[in-house]
């Protein structure tokens, strides 16, 4: 699915407004570079993460031969990417279940709103997308022939919780199983459960009792918090259900419980929690953290494999890149509990990998990279993302015109509208990018770079006309934006801007396209920019950056 052709069914198209030019960017290029992915991949191996960069909650499913992976993607638009894989390493892109813009409603919503760990799953010849529309009106469904699209409009079912996942049993009967609150009232701050209910998958709606099936967490005596995400499976006559437990920072993990019943009772492992990096130091170099949230399945090699999601701290406890997708094997234990990872092992970087018929993504998803987008395509590429989803189409793309062009409107980066703003994820701590762009023509417009974590942790690298051509930089850091350093510009037609990340340092730069980088302002601190500035346990997603054109009066 391509984000232009999603958005033509909006309502007004802004292009044609008279007397206002559109700002064009010839091209835009992201370069990552970070020490852990310049390691040579021994032979056979693959890399973690498989999905860098903002791709949180993932969940898989195996229809055949095929994988189909989908991730959390709160407000952003389009919602839900889907991806294809043929052996669980190589993840090509295929579409989105949220598509059109009359799906859903995330107008008004901070960026942390909206799409809520999807959950995927496929019986007989239909895909279901059960996902939590947080302040977008709730708990729903969505279905699919095709895994890439085009998805139903959500159909919301009535019942209280959120992570709803479905599990299809050898009778064909369905089951939902979610995190909701417990049965009276919560003994302590955190306190949850999971319920169970049978789904009615040709009427899409609950049937019959509900029922709790884990109260608190696998030990209550230690009252845990935030059971959440769960999932079904089985296996030689046992019904495994696994959660995530400990809320999604640093004390994330993974727990089982088993019971010959699909409804329970439940006992727990006493192996638990089968995933978590809270028993080792998550500040030392390429550490991974807050690992949890998993899902698995059977992978080519006919082993269990568990995808998950984990981040990776620079400087110790501050990250951009938001929640990965991590891939991992899983391990039966003598008794038939699951592991993924034992306690006190480092989530590793390297792994061998499960085999199968290997691909390569179009678009790279792991590693250092280099990524170049120059706009000729009649659509947008699917890697693009914009905030909330649109009412109008702002932007211009094509082979008819070589390049991108942007509507400057008084939507900002501050509100929670849909602004004139493309990104793409941050996949690196150390990372560049850049772009060739016409400045604009008129007074009052902004145009050029940003690199977006939340409506209040963000930088905007802009250029503007006042009085002369000049560039400037707006820094949002838990209040609105202000400008901390600009610089005059000899006039000019076309120029160059770029924004590095190097761990905890962000700079920006700009040439003519004959002359030298000059580096405006200072040194910048990235922490602004990080999660935990935006909110840490609080805040979901990570940074994405790209071109902007703003109206300013």
């Amino acid at each position: 699915m391509k984000i232009h052709s999603l958005a033509a069914a909006a309502a007004v198209v802004l292009l044609s407004a008279p007397g206002l030019a559109a700002v064009r960017f010839d091209w835009f290029e992201y370069s990552g570079r970070d020490a852990i992915f310049a390691e040579p991949l021994p032979a056979g191996d693959y890399r973690n993460p498989v999905l860098a960069g903002f791709h949180p909650d993932p969940s898989v499913c195996r229809v055949g031969d095929d994988y189909y992976l989908v991730n959390s993607t709160f407000a952003y638009f389009p919602g839900i990417p889907v991806f294809h894989s043929r052996d669980l390493v190589h993840w090509a892109p295929i579409g989105h279940v949220i598509s059109r813009p009359a799906q859903v409603k995330f107008d008004g919503l901070g960026i942390n709103g909206g799409v809520f760990a999807p959950d995927l799953s496929h019986h007989r010849d239909t895909f279901y997308l059960l996902n939590t529309l947080v302040g977008a009106g709730g708990n729903c469904v969505f279905t699919a022939k095709d895994p890439a699209g085009p998805w139903t409009d959500p159909v919301f079912l009535d019942f209280d919780g959120i992570d709803p996942s479905l599990y299809f049993d050898d009778d064909g009967r369905a089951w939902l199983v979610n995190n909701g609150p417990p049965e009276g009232k919560p003994l302590y701050s955190g306190h949850r459960a999971i319920w169970i209910q049978e789904f009615d998958a040709a009427a899409k709606r609950l049937v019959g009792p509900r029922r709790v099936i884990v109260n608190g967490g696998v030990d209550p005596a230690t009252k845990p918090i935030w059971i959440e995400g769960p999932h079904l499976l089985k296996k030689d006559g046992w019904y495994f259900l696994y959660c995530a437990e400990g809320g999604t920072g640093m004390q994330h993990s993974e727990v089982v419980l088993r019971s010959r019943s699909v409804t329970g009772p439940f006992e727990p492992s006493q192996a638990n929690p089968i995933l978590t990096q809270r028993d080792v130091d998550g500040t030392v170099p390429f550490a991974v953290t807050c690992t949890g949230h998993a899902s698995m399945v059977i992978g080519p090699d006919g082993k269990w494999w568990a995808m998950f999601l984990g981040c990776r701290p620079f400087a110790g406890h501050f990250w951009t890149t938001g929640r990965e997708t991590f891939l991992l094997p899983v391990s039966w234990t003598g008794d038939d509990w699951p592991v993924i990872l034992p306690h006190g092992r480092r989530v590793p970087y390297a792994v061998a990998a499960p085999g199968g018929a290997h691909e390569t993504a179009a678009i790279p998803t792991t590693g250092n990279l280099t990524w170049r987008e120059d706009f000729s395509a009649a659509v947008l590429g699917s890697e693009w993302l914009m905030l909330r989803q649109p009412h109008e189409t702002w932007w211009k793309t094509g082979a008819s015109s070589g390049h991108l062009e942007l509507q400057p409107r008084t939507e900002s980066l501050g509100g929670t509208g849909n602004p004139t703003f493309l990104g793409r994820r941050v996949q690196h701590a150390r990372f560049s990018a850049a772009a060739a762009m016409e400045v604009p023509a008129e007074t009052g417009v902004t145009a050029g770079l940003a690199m977006f974590q939340s409506e209040s942790h963000y930088y905007a690298f802009g250029i503007r006309r006042e009085g002369g051509l000049r560039a400037v930089i707006e820094e949002a850091n838990g209040q609105p934006a202000r400008v901390v350093a600009q610089a005059e510009l000899p006039d000019t037609k076309s120029l160059e801007l770029r924004l590095m990340e190097n761990d905890r340092e962000i700079t920006f730069a700009v040439r003519t396209r004959e002359g030298e980088w000059q580096q405006v302002g200072q040194v910048f601190d990235a922490v602004p920019v990080t999660v935990q500035a935006a909110g840490d346990g609080n805040h979901f997603t990570g940074a994405v950056v790209g071109p902007f054109a703003r109206l300013d009066h």
